[in-house]
Protein backbone atom coordinates (compact mmCIF):
# COMPACT_ATOMS: atom_id res chain seq x y z
CA UNK A 1 0.00 0.00 0.00
CA UNK A 2 1.20 3.85 -0.81
CA UNK A 3 2.30 5.28 2.25
CA UNK A 4 -0.66 7.64 2.86
CA UNK A 5 1.79 10.82 4.04
CA UNK A 6 3.34 10.93 0.37
CA UNK A 7 -0.38 11.29 -0.72
CA UNK A 8 -0.32 15.27 1.02
CA UNK A 9 3.19 15.54 -0.15
CA UNK A 10 5.40 14.29 -2.27
CA UNK A 11 3.21 12.52 -4.32
CA UNK A 12 2.37 15.96 -5.74
CA UNK A 13 6.04 16.84 -6.14
CA UNK A 14 6.49 15.67 -9.74
CA UNK A 15 6.89 17.46 -13.43
CA UNK A 16 3.26 16.69 -14.71
CA UNK A 17 1.68 18.74 -11.61
CA UNK A 18 3.92 21.36 -11.13
CA UNK A 19 2.22 25.14 -11.73
CA UNK A 20 4.27 27.83 -11.99
CA UNK A 21 3.76 30.27 -9.56
CA UNK A 22 5.45 32.99 -7.41
CA UNK A 23 6.03 34.06 -3.92
CA UNK A 24 7.49 37.44 -5.37
CA UNK A 25 6.95 39.74 -8.34
CA UNK A 26 9.85 38.56 -10.56
CA UNK A 27 10.66 35.27 -8.64
CA UNK A 28 11.17 32.59 -11.16
CA UNK A 29 10.15 29.65 -9.25
CA UNK A 30 7.88 26.53 -9.07
CA UNK A 31 4.78 26.05 -6.62
CA UNK A 32 3.40 22.53 -6.63
CA UNK A 33 -0.69 22.21 -5.49
CA UNK A 34 -3.35 19.94 -4.04
CA UNK A 35 -5.99 18.35 -5.80
CA UNK A 36 -8.34 20.31 -7.12
CA UNK A 37 -6.16 21.90 -9.38
CA UNK A 38 -4.84 18.43 -10.36
CA UNK A 39 -6.23 15.76 -12.93
CA UNK A 40 -9.25 18.00 -14.14
CA UNK A 41 -11.39 16.24 -16.97
CA UNK A 42 -10.83 17.42 -20.08
CA UNK A 43 -12.79 20.25 -21.12
CA UNK A 44 -14.82 18.21 -23.60
CA UNK A 45 -16.36 15.71 -20.82
CA UNK A 46 -18.99 17.14 -19.05
CA UNK A 47 -18.84 16.67 -14.87
CA UNK A 48 -21.58 13.87 -13.97
CA UNK A 49 -23.73 15.53 -11.44
CA UNK A 50 -23.13 14.13 -7.84
CA UNK A 51 -26.11 13.19 -5.71
CA UNK A 52 -25.15 14.06 -2.24
CA UNK A 53 -26.34 13.89 1.92
CA UNK A 54 -25.22 15.54 4.70
CA UNK A 55 -25.71 14.24 8.50
CA UNK A 56 -25.42 17.13 10.89
CA UNK A 57 -26.02 19.82 9.33
CA UNK A 58 -25.15 22.38 12.58
CA UNK A 59 -23.58 25.49 12.34
CA UNK A 60 -20.13 23.85 10.46
CA UNK A 61 -22.33 21.54 8.69
CA UNK A 62 -24.27 24.65 6.68
CA UNK A 63 -20.85 26.22 6.52
CA UNK A 64 -20.09 22.98 4.41
CA UNK A 65 -23.31 23.28 2.86
CA UNK A 66 -23.24 26.57 1.23
CA UNK A 67 -19.71 26.07 0.58
CA UNK A 68 -21.10 22.88 -1.69
CA UNK A 69 -23.46 24.81 -3.34
CA UNK A 70 -20.84 27.04 -4.76
CA UNK A 71 -19.58 24.12 -6.62
CA UNK A 72 -21.22 23.07 -9.80
CA UNK A 73 -23.53 19.67 -10.55
CA UNK A 74 -23.57 19.24 -6.52
CA UNK A 75 -27.00 18.03 -5.67
CA UNK A 76 -28.25 17.75 -2.34
CA UNK A 77 -31.10 14.85 -2.27
CA UNK A 78 -31.09 14.75 1.79
CA UNK A 79 -30.59 15.43 5.10
CA UNK A 80 -30.39 14.28 8.27
CA UNK A 81 -30.34 15.61 12.04
CA UNK A 82 -31.60 14.63 15.36
CA UNK A 83 -33.08 18.31 16.10
CA UNK A 84 -35.73 19.41 13.78
CA UNK A 85 -34.44 23.08 14.05
CA UNK A 86 -31.95 21.77 12.47
CA UNK A 87 -33.74 20.15 9.72
CA UNK A 88 -36.23 22.93 8.76
CA UNK A 89 -32.91 25.65 8.83
CA UNK A 90 -30.57 23.54 6.05
CA UNK A 91 -34.06 22.40 4.09
CA UNK A 92 -34.92 25.98 3.71
CA UNK A 93 -31.50 26.92 2.94
CA UNK A 94 -31.45 24.11 0.02
CA UNK A 95 -35.19 25.00 -1.00
CA UNK A 96 -34.64 28.22 -2.17
CA UNK A 97 -31.98 26.47 -4.16
CA UNK A 98 -34.37 24.58 -5.85
CA UNK A 99 -32.94 21.58 -3.81
CA UNK A 100 -35.72 20.15 -2.29
CA UNK A 101 -34.64 17.53 -0.06
CA UNK A 102 -35.93 14.22 1.79
CA UNK A 103 -35.11 14.89 5.83
CA UNK A 104 -34.24 12.21 8.39
CA UNK A 105 -34.00 12.24 12.03
CA UNK A 106 -32.08 8.77 11.91
CA UNK A 107 -28.69 8.33 9.80
CA UNK A 108 -29.75 5.03 9.40
CA UNK A 109 -33.13 5.59 7.90
CA UNK A 110 -31.08 8.12 5.58
CA UNK A 111 -28.72 5.60 4.38
CA UNK A 112 -31.71 2.80 3.74
CA UNK A 113 -33.99 4.58 1.87
CA UNK A 114 -31.36 6.77 -0.18
CA UNK A 115 -30.01 4.38 -2.28
CA UNK A 116 -27.92 6.01 -5.38
CA UNK A 117 -26.11 8.76 -2.91
CA UNK A 118 -23.09 9.10 -4.04
CA UNK A 119 -21.40 10.96 -0.65
CA UNK A 120 -22.35 11.64 2.33
CA UNK A 121 -20.98 14.86 4.26
CA UNK A 122 -20.69 13.86 8.23
CA UNK A 123 -20.60 17.02 10.09
CA UNK A 124 -22.24 15.91 13.50
CA UNK A 125 -20.01 16.21 17.25
CA UNK A 126 -16.96 14.42 17.13
CA UNK A 127 -17.78 11.59 19.17
CA UNK A 128 -20.19 10.07 16.34
CA UNK A 129 -17.83 10.45 13.65
CA UNK A 130 -16.77 7.68 13.73
CA UNK A 131 -20.39 6.24 13.62
CA UNK A 132 -21.59 7.64 10.95
CA UNK A 133 -18.70 7.81 9.06
CA UNK A 134 -18.22 3.82 9.10
CA UNK A 135 -21.78 3.37 8.07
CA UNK A 136 -21.68 5.76 5.31
CA UNK A 137 -18.74 3.96 3.85
CA UNK A 138 -19.92 0.65 4.61
CA UNK A 139 -23.90 1.73 2.97
CA UNK A 140 -21.01 2.03 0.23
CA UNK A 141 -20.81 6.20 0.05
CA UNK A 142 -17.94 8.27 -0.14
CA UNK A 143 -17.70 10.28 3.04
CA UNK A 144 -16.33 13.86 3.65
CA UNK A 145 -15.61 13.85 7.51
CA UNK A 146 -15.48 17.13 9.45
CA UNK A 147 -12.63 17.45 11.87
CA UNK A 148 -11.47 15.92 14.39
CA UNK A 149 -11.76 12.80 12.69
CA UNK A 150 -13.06 10.95 15.72
CA UNK A 151 -12.14 12.14 19.55
CA UNK A 152 -10.61 8.56 20.51
CA UNK A 153 -7.93 6.91 18.76
CA UNK A 154 -10.01 3.65 18.62
CA UNK A 155 -12.88 5.82 16.85
CA UNK A 156 -10.04 7.04 14.44
CA UNK A 157 -8.25 3.83 13.37
CA UNK A 158 -12.00 2.45 12.79
CA UNK A 159 -12.42 4.95 10.53
CA UNK A 160 -9.10 4.14 8.93
CA UNK A 161 -9.85 0.41 8.44
CA UNK A 162 -13.45 1.36 7.00
CA UNK A 163 -12.50 3.23 4.39
CA UNK A 164 -9.55 0.59 3.41
CA UNK A 165 -11.90 -2.13 3.51
CA UNK A 166 -14.84 -0.92 1.62
CA UNK A 167 -12.26 0.83 -0.87
CA UNK A 168 -14.68 4.31 -0.58
CA UNK A 169 -12.91 7.51 -0.30
CA UNK A 170 -13.09 9.06 2.84
CA UNK A 171 -11.96 13.36 3.03
CA UNK A 172 -11.02 14.34 6.43
CA UNK A 173 -12.07 18.17 7.20
CA UNK A 174 -8.20 19.58 7.36
CA UNK A 175 -8.44 22.10 5.02
CA UNK A 176 -5.40 24.02 4.67
CA UNK A 177 -4.15 20.87 2.97
CA UNK A 178 -6.15 22.14 -0.24
CA UNK A 179 -5.17 25.40 0.51
CA UNK A 180 -2.89 27.70 -2.06
CA UNK A 181 -1.53 29.63 -0.10
CA UNK A 182 -0.32 26.69 2.37
CA UNK A 183 1.04 25.12 -0.98
CA UNK A 184 2.82 27.83 -2.00
CA UNK A 185 4.64 28.57 1.57
CA UNK A 186 5.53 24.53 1.83
CA UNK A 187 7.13 24.81 -1.68
CA UNK A 188 9.39 28.19 -0.38
CA UNK A 189 9.94 25.62 2.52
CA UNK A 190 10.42 22.44 1.27
CA UNK A 191 12.04 23.31 -2.83
CA UNK A 192 13.08 26.25 -1.86
CA UNK A 193 14.78 26.46 0.85
CA UNK A 194 13.73 29.80 1.93
CA UNK A 195 14.31 29.53 5.57
CA UNK A 196 17.22 27.36 5.49
CA UNK A 197 17.30 24.70 7.87
CA UNK A 198 13.55 24.81 10.00
CA UNK A 199 15.23 25.16 13.52
CA UNK A 200 11.98 25.95 15.42
CA UNK A 201 7.91 26.84 15.14
CA UNK A 202 5.40 28.82 16.87
CA UNK A 203 1.72 29.03 16.58
CA UNK A 204 -1.33 29.70 18.14
CA UNK A 205 -5.17 29.79 17.94
CA UNK A 206 -6.76 32.32 20.08
CA UNK A 207 -9.96 33.43 20.81
CA UNK A 208 -12.81 35.76 23.21
CA UNK A 209 -14.38 34.52 25.57
CA UNK A 210 -17.24 32.64 24.16
CA UNK A 211 -20.90 32.29 25.87
CA UNK A 212 -22.45 29.32 25.79
CA UNK A 213 -24.89 28.39 22.58
CA UNK A 214 -28.32 28.53 23.34
CA UNK A 215 -31.73 27.39 21.39
CA UNK A 216 -34.79 29.24 20.48
CA UNK A 217 -37.55 29.72 22.64
CA UNK A 218 -39.72 26.06 22.69
CA UNK A 219 -37.25 24.48 20.04
CA UNK A 220 -35.93 22.25 22.88
CA UNK A 221 -35.69 18.34 22.29
CA UNK A 222 -37.64 16.67 24.93
CA UNK A 223 -35.54 14.61 27.31
CA UNK A 224 -36.42 11.02 25.70
CA UNK A 225 -34.70 12.17 22.55
CA UNK A 226 -31.86 13.96 24.31
CA UNK A 227 -31.02 10.32 26.31
CA UNK A 228 -31.87 8.40 22.81
CA UNK A 229 -28.98 9.91 21.15
CA UNK A 230 -26.39 10.09 23.92
CA UNK A 231 -26.89 13.65 25.20
CA UNK A 232 -28.32 14.37 29.05
CA UNK A 233 -29.56 17.90 28.07
CA UNK A 234 -29.82 20.32 25.83
CA UNK A 235 -26.89 22.25 27.04
CA UNK A 236 -24.54 19.22 26.23
CA UNK A 237 -25.70 19.51 23.24
CA UNK A 238 -25.53 23.11 22.19
CA UNK A 239 -22.78 23.32 23.66
CA UNK A 240 -20.58 19.65 22.76
CA UNK A 241 -17.57 20.94 22.41
CA UNK A 242 -16.89 21.66 26.28
CA UNK A 243 -17.47 17.98 27.39
CA UNK A 244 -14.89 15.32 27.43
CA UNK A 245 -17.59 12.40 26.15
CA UNK A 246 -18.41 14.53 23.09
CA UNK A 247 -14.96 16.26 22.05
CA UNK A 248 -11.25 16.78 22.49
CA UNK A 249 -11.28 19.59 23.94
CA UNK A 250 -10.05 22.99 22.64
CA UNK A 251 -6.90 20.96 21.41
CA UNK A 252 -8.72 19.04 18.91
CA UNK A 253 -11.32 21.88 18.30
CA UNK A 254 -8.58 24.28 17.23
CA UNK A 255 -5.16 22.95 17.69
CA UNK A 256 -5.44 19.93 15.29
CA UNK A 257 -5.83 22.57 12.27
CA UNK A 258 -2.52 24.05 13.09
CA UNK A 259 -0.52 20.81 14.44
CA UNK A 260 -1.84 19.43 11.12
CA UNK A 261 -0.03 21.78 9.29
CA UNK A 262 3.48 21.20 11.39
CA UNK A 263 2.87 17.39 11.06
CA UNK A 264 2.71 18.42 7.20
CA UNK A 265 5.39 20.94 6.65
CA UNK A 266 7.85 19.01 8.22
CA UNK A 267 7.12 15.67 7.26
CA UNK A 268 6.83 13.68 10.26
CA UNK A 269 5.04 13.08 13.23
CA UNK A 270 5.91 14.17 16.48
CA UNK A 271 8.06 12.11 19.00
CA UNK A 272 7.24 14.18 22.32
CA UNK A 273 4.92 16.24 23.54
CA UNK A 274 5.26 18.50 26.90
CA UNK A 275 1.86 20.64 27.84
CA UNK A 276 0.34 22.28 30.70
CA UNK A 277 -3.13 23.66 30.89
CA UNK A 278 -6.44 23.75 32.23
CA UNK A 279 -10.26 24.80 33.02
CA UNK A 280 -9.35 28.03 34.63
CA UNK A 281 -11.73 30.92 33.55
CA UNK A 282 -15.01 28.53 32.87
CA UNK A 283 -17.87 26.88 35.26
CA UNK A 284 -19.62 23.78 34.48
CA UNK A 285 -17.48 23.01 31.92
CA UNK A 286 -14.86 19.65 31.29
CA UNK A 287 -12.55 20.31 29.16
CA UNK A 288 -9.73 22.39 29.28
CA UNK A 289 -9.70 26.18 28.66
CA UNK A 290 -6.47 27.04 27.61
CA UNK A 291 -3.39 24.48 26.41
CA UNK A 292 0.16 25.40 26.24
CA UNK A 293 2.27 22.93 24.44
CA UNK A 294 5.83 22.12 23.25
CA UNK A 295 6.17 19.64 20.70
CA UNK A 296 9.71 18.30 19.65
CA UNK A 297 10.03 16.97 15.96
CA UNK A 298 13.38 14.91 14.86
CA UNK A 299 13.66 16.01 11.03
CA UNK A 300 17.00 14.69 8.99
CA UNK A 301 18.56 13.37 12.49
CA UNK A 302 18.26 17.06 13.49
CA UNK A 303 15.80 18.44 16.48
CA UNK A 304 13.18 20.75 15.83
CA UNK A 305 11.30 22.06 18.98
CA UNK A 306 7.90 24.17 18.38
CA UNK A 307 5.15 26.08 20.81
CA UNK A 308 1.63 25.98 20.44
CA UNK A 309 -0.84 27.82 22.64
CA UNK A 310 -4.86 28.16 22.36
CA UNK A 311 -6.67 30.19 24.80
CA UNK A 312 -10.88 30.86 25.28
CA UNK A 313 -10.38 33.61 27.10
CA UNK A 314 -8.57 36.20 24.54
CA UNK A 315 -8.68 37.01 20.76
CA UNK A 316 -5.30 38.91 21.20
CA UNK A 317 -3.27 38.02 17.93
CA UNK A 318 -5.40 35.72 16.71
CA UNK A 319 -4.50 32.24 14.65
CA UNK A 320 -1.27 31.88 12.65
CA UNK A 321 1.36 29.42 12.10
CA UNK A 322 5.36 30.22 11.90
CA UNK A 323 8.41 28.48 10.75
CA UNK A 324 11.68 29.82 11.38
CA UNK A 325 14.59 28.45 10.31
CA UNK A 326 18.48 29.40 10.26
CA UNK A 327 18.16 31.56 7.23
CA UNK A 328 14.61 32.89 7.22
CA UNK A 329 10.84 32.76 8.89
CA UNK A 330 7.46 32.56 7.27
CA UNK A 331 4.39 33.31 9.06
CA UNK A 332 1.33 31.57 7.17
CA UNK A 333 -2.03 31.68 8.28
CA UNK A 334 -5.84 31.34 6.69
CA UNK A 335 -6.20 34.99 8.39
CA UNK A 336 -4.96 36.19 4.21
CA UNK A 337 -3.31 39.31 6.25
CA UNK A 338 -1.15 37.12 7.43
CA UNK A 339 1.89 35.91 4.81
CA UNK A 340 5.09 37.28 5.41
CA UNK A 341 9.07 36.30 4.32
CA UNK A 342 11.52 37.29 6.96
CA UNK A 343 15.07 37.27 6.01
CA UNK A 344 18.10 36.73 8.57
CA UNK A 345 20.44 39.63 7.89
CA UNK A 346 23.40 37.29 7.18
CA UNK A 347 21.83 35.19 4.57
CA UNK A 348 22.30 35.02 0.99
CA UNK A 349 20.46 37.32 -0.84
CA UNK A 350 17.85 35.80 -3.35
CA UNK A 351 17.81 37.35 -6.90
CA UNK A 352 14.35 38.14 -7.10
CA UNK A 353 13.86 40.00 -3.78
CA UNK A 354 15.29 43.34 -5.63
CA UNK A 355 11.63 42.78 -7.13
CA UNK A 356 9.65 41.67 -4.59
CA UNK A 357 7.11 43.75 -2.78
CA UNK A 358 8.15 45.11 0.66
CA UNK A 359 5.90 45.29 3.61
CA UNK A 360 6.72 46.30 7.46
CA UNK A 361 4.92 43.70 9.27
CA UNK A 362 5.93 42.71 12.93
CA UNK A 363 8.24 45.78 12.97
CA UNK A 364 10.55 44.05 10.52
CA UNK A 365 10.64 44.22 7.01
CA UNK A 366 8.94 41.04 5.65
CA UNK A 367 8.50 40.18 2.02
CA UNK A 368 4.96 39.95 1.46
CA UNK A 369 3.31 36.25 0.75
CA UNK A 370 1.84 36.19 -2.89
CA UNK A 371 0.89 34.01 -5.39
CA UNK A 372 0.34 34.24 -9.02
CA UNK A 373 2.90 37.06 -10.11
CA UNK A 374 5.56 35.17 -11.78
CA UNK A 375 6.39 37.18 -15.09
CA UNK A 376 6.85 35.01 -18.63
CA UNK A 377 9.96 35.92 -20.86
CA UNK A 378 7.38 38.58 -22.84
CA UNK A 379 6.81 40.44 -19.38
CA UNK A 380 2.51 39.18 -19.00
CA UNK A 381 1.78 37.18 -16.17
CA UNK A 382 2.05 33.09 -16.46
CA UNK A 383 -1.58 32.19 -17.13
CA UNK A 384 -1.01 28.91 -14.66
CA UNK A 385 0.21 30.88 -12.01
CA UNK A 386 -2.84 33.03 -12.53
CA UNK A 387 -5.35 30.03 -12.29
CA UNK A 388 -3.69 29.37 -9.01
CA UNK A 389 -4.33 32.83 -7.38
CA UNK A 390 -8.00 32.69 -8.27
CA UNK A 391 -8.78 29.18 -6.56
CA UNK A 392 -6.77 30.97 -3.84
CA UNK A 393 -9.48 33.74 -3.54
CA UNK A 394 -12.07 31.10 -3.33
CA UNK A 395 -12.96 29.85 0.69
CA UNK A 396 -10.76 27.23 2.19
CA UNK A 397 -13.69 25.11 2.93
CA UNK A 398 -14.77 24.97 -0.84
CA UNK A 399 -11.48 23.88 -1.99
CA UNK A 400 -11.32 21.13 0.23
CA UNK A 401 -14.61 20.17 -1.09
CA UNK A 402 -13.73 20.67 -4.22
CA UNK A 403 -10.97 18.15 -3.81
CA UNK A 404 -13.20 15.78 -2.30
CA UNK A 405 -15.19 15.73 -4.95
CA UNK A 406 -12.95 15.55 -7.84
CA UNK A 407 -11.23 12.33 -6.27
CA UNK A 408 -14.75 10.87 -6.69
CA UNK A 409 -15.22 12.29 -10.17
CA UNK A 410 -11.30 12.02 -11.77
CA UNK A 411 -9.43 9.73 -8.44
CA UNK A 412 -7.74 13.12 -7.81
CA UNK A 413 -5.43 12.03 -4.72
CA UNK A 414 -7.50 13.49 -1.35
CA UNK A 415 -5.63 16.18 0.38
CA UNK A 416 -6.08 14.86 3.44
CA UNK A 417 -7.14 11.16 3.77
CA UNK A 418 -7.86 9.14 6.91
CA UNK A 419 -4.30 7.89 8.04
CA UNK A 420 -2.93 11.34 7.55
CA UNK A 421 -5.86 12.81 9.87
CA UNK A 422 -5.30 10.16 12.11
CA UNK A 423 -1.57 10.91 12.41
CA UNK A 424 -3.53 14.58 13.90
CA UNK A 425 -5.49 13.03 15.88
CA UNK A 426 -3.08 11.03 17.58
CA UNK A 427 -0.86 14.58 18.05
CA UNK A 428 -3.32 16.36 19.48
CA UNK A 429 -5.37 13.65 21.39
CA UNK A 430 -1.97 13.43 23.41
CA UNK A 431 -1.26 16.33 24.10
CA UNK A 432 -4.27 16.40 26.29
CA UNK A 433 -2.77 13.30 28.29
CA UNK A 434 0.43 14.98 28.83
CA UNK A 435 -1.61 17.92 30.68
CA UNK A 436 -3.44 15.55 32.38
CA UNK A 437 0.27 13.46 33.50
CA UNK A 438 1.57 16.88 34.34
CA UNK A 439 4.64 15.54 32.21
CA UNK A 440 6.67 15.22 28.63
CA UNK A 441 5.18 12.24 26.62
CA UNK A 442 6.98 10.30 24.17
CA UNK A 443 5.80 9.29 20.78
CA UNK A 444 6.41 5.74 19.49
CA UNK A 445 6.41 5.51 15.37
CA UNK A 446 4.09 2.80 15.74
CA UNK A 447 1.02 5.02 17.76
CA UNK A 448 0.70 7.15 14.00
CA UNK A 449 0.36 3.80 12.64
CA UNK A 450 -3.06 1.72 11.85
Amino acid sequence: MVDPRTQGTSLYFNRRDFIRTAAVAGAGLMVTVPGWAQEQAPASQPENELRIAMIGPGSQGRNLLTQCLKIPNIRFTAICDIWPYHQDYAANILKKYDMPVKVYADYNELLAGEKDLDAVIVATPDWVHAEHAIACLKAGKHVYCEKEMSNTLEGGRAMVKAARETGKLLQIGHQRRSNPRYWHALKMIRNDKILGRVTHFNSQWNRSRRFDLGWPEGKELDPATLKKYGYETMDQFRNWRWYKKFSGGPMADLGSHQMDVYNWFLDTPPAAVLAAGGLDNYEDREWYDNVMAIYEYKVGGKMVRGFYQVLNTTSFNGFFEAFMGDEGSLVISEDTRKGFVFREQEAKKREWEDEASKVEAMGKDAIELKIGETLRPDGTKDPEGQQLLEESKKPPHQLHLENFFSAIRNKTPLSCPPEVAYETAVTVLKANDAVAAGKRIEFKPDEFKV
